[in-house]
């Protein structure tokens, strides 16, 4: 027995390349000739080591050993199912790889193809991937699998679950299911009850970058606040000035005052309007000029510049700083009002749409190459009859310039592969957009005119942004790097590379300092622009990462995924705040209000979503949490369309919500 013992232990070790652990044995062997009594237990660790040595060339084992573990979980307690079901998916994926890394080939295609109809809902793209594992070798090719392999999984688990767990491994014995849970599962628990189902979704995490490494980097300092002299900064030192009407109303009201002063000394009794008028007068509403507690960037610190930023124009600083003043004050009673523009005809060729800071123009990207930009003043004085009946294809249109003849659009041509993103200046004098012929074009809607092509990537360019000051912008691409760009030069300033898989999207942080990138790897990084390091991962969802926002006051970053999960971030830690589950398709567009206290989502169901930041923010009540109602409680309003999946959206500066989308004619 002690010499099957031995042998098996020295294949094992020598399999699993511990090359100085075999030493180490073989002298302990040496040094234990005078050693020969064991005692009943060491018998059965012997059998179990035993077994586990002979299991590893019984593929039947593994597909036994999952069977029983999940008629296990699926037959245990309502309160504790959810939590022991998230052990599953890593243990049946780990599985189908040990058989595949094994050489049982035929086997592991069974076990697949037995059990991942379990998992379709939840990790189906995972799954595609791991379809096209065929062989050892792809295991380590393959960028995912291997990641996997070397990583492992988060799961959050209540202490009760956990000791359910052990006490059933251990009780049936399974050796095979033990080494894989060991191995590939780093559980998290915590003490009391189990959490609530509608926290599953940061509750389990497949770690592509390694949790270890992703705590180290989230423990550097950054500075999240506005920067110094911004527009917002000096509005807020001001005390926001009100505009010529807004003085012209307050005269007006200090008249109705007066007057409404001497009526109620003449009529003894009638000073009950006084007194409201008084209340209205220093409540001031949630009208125009009205600066709440809801404002979180007027609170936000102040940082300085990394970067040299470009000068304003002196109107345009007029006219910006108008808007501010003239902003509408949103809370969780006062919602705003939604401008929907919607694209009718595309037979879905449309890619992405955007619109300008003002509403004024909307932007949409095609397949056949072509970007079209909308003036909405022109388009409403033209008749929709001619709008509708418009002929795209006709072959004496010039590609630019003003509006043509009956054209209700301005053209612009260049590409030479389908446009995936279009993003506006912050003044509206520039549009850039990329495309999958991985260049970058910058386009003057002044002139009409093709003005730069930026090259660099060397795949399709998913996704490309305008800072918040103009002048320089970033871009996401399939070659998995993300990179930083002025309008002045055409090679980039930063080549930003960390990313597992394709970068699908990126936005800037409100101070410039950082810009924030989401990938397929279903992780979200942060990189200091001037440095050029990640200074944050962010991990947690399950899917693609299609879509991102950063909140006024830079505290918060939101981020939407392929499976129509939303998840709120704090920059400053690098933790999930809370993750906010009601779309049941990808969310392609979110943006947050000007004062930070809404955040709006544009979704693939056709409905745009409003959810309350503030109570987001806030930790959850445990009654709350119990009763699974925390997301009823963020979520304001649902605004759905006829049938048209939402694209893009923005808010203007004064808080009216623009939203965008294609009519969809699959219904």
């Amino acid at each position: 027995m002690e010499e099957e013992l031995d042998k098996a232990v020295f294949t094992y070790l020598k399999k699993r390349g511990f090359t100085q652990t075999e030493l180490v044995f073989q002298q302990e062997k040496q040094n234990k000739n005078n050693k020969s009594d064991t005692d009943g237990s060491d018998t059965d660790v012997t059998k179990q080591i035993l077994t586990f040595s002979q299991s590893e060339n019984i593929p039947a084992l593994y597909q036994d050993g999952y069977s029983k573990l999940r008629s296990w979980t699926y037959s245990s307690l309502d309160l504790y199912k959810h939590e022991l079901i998230r052990v599953l998916y890593p243990v049946f994926i780990h599985c189908f790889m040990d058989l595949i890394a094994k050489g049982h080939l035929q086997e592991a295609r069974e076990f697949f193809s037995s059990f991942r109809e379990d998992h379709e809902m939840m990790h189906s793209r995972d799954l595609t991937k791991l379809e096209g594992v065929l062989s050892p070798s792809h295991l380590e090719e393959m960028e995912f699998a291997h990641s996997l392999r070397q990583s492992k999984v988060n799961i959050k688990i209540c202490q009760y679950s956990y000791e359910l767990l052990l006490q059933y491994l251990h009780k049936t014995q399974s050796i095979t299911m033990l080494g894989i849970i060991n191995e590939h599962i780093d559980f998290q628990v915590s003490p009391g009850q189990p959490s609530s189902i509608s926290d599953d979704a940061e509750a389990f995490s497949l770690v592509g970058s390694g949790q270890d490494a992703a705590n180290l980097i989230n423990q550097k300092e950054i500075h999240w606040g506005l920067l110094e002299d911004s527009l917002e900064d000096r509005l807020d030192k001001s005390g926001g000035l009100l505009s010529d009407s807004e003085k012209t109303e307050g005269d007006a009201k200090e008249v109705d005052l007066d007057e409404n002063k001497k009526k109620s000394l003449e009529g003894g009794k009638q000073g009950g309007p006084l007194k409201k008028l008084k209340k209205d007068k220093v409540g001031g509403g949630p009208g125009k000029g009205a600066r709440g507690d809801g404002d979180k960037a007027a609170s936000a610190p102040r940082v300085k510049p990394e970067l040299a930023l470009p000068t304003v124009p002196t109107d345009v600083e007029n006219s910006i700083l108008e808007d501010l003043r003239n902003r509408v004050q949103l809370s969780n009673s006062t919602l705003p009002s939604v401008c929907f523009y919607t694209f009718i005809n595309t037979h879905n060729g449309l890619n992405c749409s955007s619109i300008s800071h003002d509403g004024s123009l909307v932007a949409g990207g095609f397949s056949d190459s072509s970007l079209k930009v909308w003036d909405v003043a022109k388009l409403g004085r033209m008749s929709s009859s001619i709008i509708q009946g418009e002929n795209d294809a006709a072959p004496s249109e010039n590609t630019l310039g003003s509006n043509v003849g009956k054209r209700a659009y301005t053209l612009y041509q260049g590409h030479s592969g389908p446009v995936y993103s279009a993003s506006f200046s912050p003044f509206g004098d520039y549009l850039l957009s990329s495309s999958a012929d991985s260049t970058i074009r910058l386009w003057s809607t002044k002139f009409n005119a093709n003005v730069v092509v930026y090259k660099g990537h060397n795949y399709p360019v998913w996704d490309v942004q305008f800072s918040p000051v103009g002048h320089y912008f970033a871009s996401a691409s399939h070659d998995r790097t993300a990179r930083v760009w002025s309008m002045d030069r055409v090679q980039p300033l930063r080549i930003l590379a960390g990313h597992l898989s394709d970068v699908d999207c990126v936005q800037w942080h409100v101070n410039c300092n950082y810009i924030v990138t989401g990938s397929s790897d279903k992780t979200i990084r942060m990189w200091d622009v001037y440095t050029g390091n990640c200074v944050r991962i962010f991990i947690g969802h399950r899917c693609s990462i299609l879509s991102l926002a950063m909140s006024p006051d830079g505290r918060y970053v939101a981020s939407g995924d392929e499976d129509g999960t939303i998840m709120m971030w704090d920059v400053s830690n690098g933790r999930c705040i809370t993750p906010l589950v009601g779309h049941t398709s990808c969310v392609w567009s979110l943006a947050f209000s000007c004062e930070g206290s809404l955040l709006a989502s544009g979704s693939a169901d056709s409905t745009v979503k409003l959810w309350d930041v503030n109570a987001s923010a806030k930790p959850p009540k445990s009654e709350d949490t119990k009763s699974g109602s925390i997301n009823r409680l963020r979520s304001l309003k649902t605004l759905p369309t006829k049938s048209t999946p939402v694209y893009s959206l923005r808010f203007s500066r004064r808080n009216l919500l623009f939203a965008s989308g294609s009519l969809s004619t699959n219904v």
